[in-house]
């Protein structure tokens, strides 16, 4: 791989990170907030592409009169010697500048491919059974309005549900939205994978689904479920960790969300 090669992939990665950036492709690999971290790099990959080019270019412009300035000093000696010498500095100048990179630096490109081609799903209902609970205790509770249904995000539901004991949720009703997942024995689950960073950090926070509860659930589908909050509770049976339950009264499919992971538990 030359310069202009290493160039090449330099502007091609920004350019990926660019695209994904200004659309919303980046929201599969880390969360929102790192937005403008991931379009800044996206500009310095590019810069650093346009200065290779740059130095490739001054350094090829600046080869010629070296090599004048090289006949010019032979000219004072003896012909012979200065054939035999020009010969030996052009030989050794090619030497110097030719560098073979191994051919494993093409490697660099897949991660490009693997961005624009190959975009993965969301973490799904798999990974959240593979994985225990990480509901958190919040350092506080946002206010809540007086009137109306609660529309909470599942992770502030489930840390309400536990930590505050329902406190705040009691006599209300509750809008709640998550994925599907389904244990071994069937048991529905309502999930929402949080991040603390990107989705290689992912983790579940779950609350267990009872009262009424649609006879056919397809895991990994989205649900709105409407309800009112209730005491029960139940421990991840891989980290025993604290899953509280929801009281369903109604339930419908919606569409994925626009971004699929939830952020509260780390705000």
């Amino acid at each position: 791989m030359n310069r202009q090669a290493q160039a090449a992939v330099l502007f091609l990665l920004g350019a990926g990170l660019l695209h994904a950036g200004f659309t919303d492709l980046y929201l599969r690999y880390v969360k929102a907030g790192l937005r403008p971290m991931l379009l800044a790099s996206g500009v310095v990959l590019i810069a650093a592409a346009v200065a290779t080019v740059w130095y490739e270019w001054r350094a090829t412009r600046a080869q010629p009169d070296a090599e004048d300035r090289a006949e010019d000093h032979a000219d004072a000696h003896a012909r012979s010697d200065a054939d035999d010498h020009a010969q030996s500095d052009a030989e050794d100048h090619d030497h110097a500048h030719t560098h073979h990179e191994p051919r494993v630096s093409w490697l660099l490109v897949l991660p490009l491919l693997a961005l624009i081609l190959v975009a993965p799903p969301a973490l799904g209902s798999y990974s959240a059974l593979r994985a225990g609970t990480a509901l958190q205790q919040p350092y506080g509770y946002g206010h809540l309005p007086a009137e109306g249904p609660l529309r909470l995000s599942l992770v502030d539901y489930a840390g309400r549900a536990v930590y505050d004991h329902g406190r705040s949720l009691e006599g209300r009703q509750i809008k709640v939205t998550g994925f599907v997942a389904l244990d071994h024995s069937g048991a529905p689950y309502l999930v929402r994978m949080a991040l603390n960073c990107c989705a290689a950090d992912a983790q579940p926070v779950k609350i267990g689904l009872t009262g009424r509860i649609p006879p056919v659930l397809q895991p990994d589908a989205w649900l709105e479920v409407t309800g009112t909050y209730t005491a029960r509770r139940t421990k991840d049976p891989v980290n025993h960790g604290p899953i509280p339950y929801f009281q369903v009264t109604a339930a419908k499919p919606v569409p994925t969300p626009h971004d699929p992971y939830d952020e509260t538990w780390n705000n």
